[in-house]
């Protein structure tokens, strides 16, 4: 009897680890991220927010960014198994075939795009944009120079764009503005977990800005990009995308992250690179949350 009741129970638990480890696969940190900025920038965006249009973005959005991801993997497969925080992912540990993680990636990109073809063809073309440019530029290029930290950040900002555009149907300068905040906040977040990170990313042959330019580099490069996010961030209120709460709110933010870098950027340590890490972190959620809050106040 107990032996009968435990095989069900058993198949039911390796079942739900297969599908944990394809959960795994669309990293849905990320995803999850991708969605709320998108959500945000389309709510942000001038017009009455449709909510069937707003469904098929999200859809679409998850579907691209699972795609990404998960051809992202497969391709990094061996690089991952190099690195601590990668190592336990479901290829380095064999949980799910090459091969598969190949097919399911390719799918969810393939269904992607007719379901972000119901919003418009341009939001469409963007998605298409940002999934080719992360898996056939941006990861192979990260073995080869420390320039592709750039050329990540545009998939990771594009379902900003993708939101913005599928309630107008146009690029203009507020929509490429909440786009900018985005892809310069990534530039110091990555460069804060490279110089943290820094010996893992040279073992694994992954080419960063501290391991090829030096630590000065960096410190420039962290201090200056997070002057210029703060600077784009306040832009939404002149530009009318945002009210008079938000300006206060994003300014003390900003006030908040130039501080913490600059307090310890002459150490620049792995302890204060950890810190700008965790700062940027909390930063991001807080200023799209009251961008979307306060947008008409």
């Amino acid at each position: 009897m107990s032996t009968t009741i435990a095989a069900p129970a058993s198949k039911f638990s390796a079942r739900i680890a297969v599908l944990g480890s394809f959960i795994e696969l669309v990293k849905p940190r990320i995803m999850v991220m991708a969605l709320l900025t998108a959500a945000g920038a389309m709510s942000l965006a001038p017009g009455q927010p449709n909510v069937a249009v707003a469904m098929w973005l999200l859809a679409g959005t998850a579907l691209i960014v699972g795609a990404a991801n998960t051809l992202n993997m497969y391709i990094e497969r061996d690089i991952d198994c190099m690195m601590t925080r990668t190592k336990n992912r479901p290829l380095p540990t064999q949980r799910i075939a090459p091969n598969v993680a190949l097919i399911y990636g390719l799918t969810l990109g393939a269904a992607s795009l007719p379901v972000l073809a119901h919003v418009n063809l341009l939001t469409a073309g963007l998605g298409l944009v940002a999934l080719f440019s992360y898996v056939l530029v941006y990861t192979p290029l990260k073995q080869r120079t420390h320039w592709a930290t750039w050329i990540g950040a545009l998939p990771g900002a594009l379902p900003v764009l993708m939101g913005w555009t599928a309630a107008t149907n146009r690029i203009d300068l507020a929509g490429v503005t909440v786009f900018a905040i985005l892809f310069i906040w990534q530039i110091p977040h990555f460069h804060a977990i490279a110089l943290y990170r820094q010996r893992e990313y040279e073992r694994a042959g992954l080419k960063t800005l501290p391991s090829v330019c030096g630590l000065a580099a960096t410190q420039r490069e962290i201090g200056g990009y997070l002057l210029v996010q703060v600077a784009v961030s306040l832009a939404l209120y002149p530009l009318g995308v945002a009210g008079v709460a938000y300006l206060a709110i994003a300014a003390g933010l900003g006030a908040m992250v130039i501080v913490q870098c600059f307090a310890g950027i002459r150490r620049a340590d792995a302890k204060w690179a950890r810190n700008v890490f965790i700062a940027s972190i909390v930063y991001l959620p807080i200023l799209f949350f009251t961008m979307v809050l306060n947008g008409q106040l």
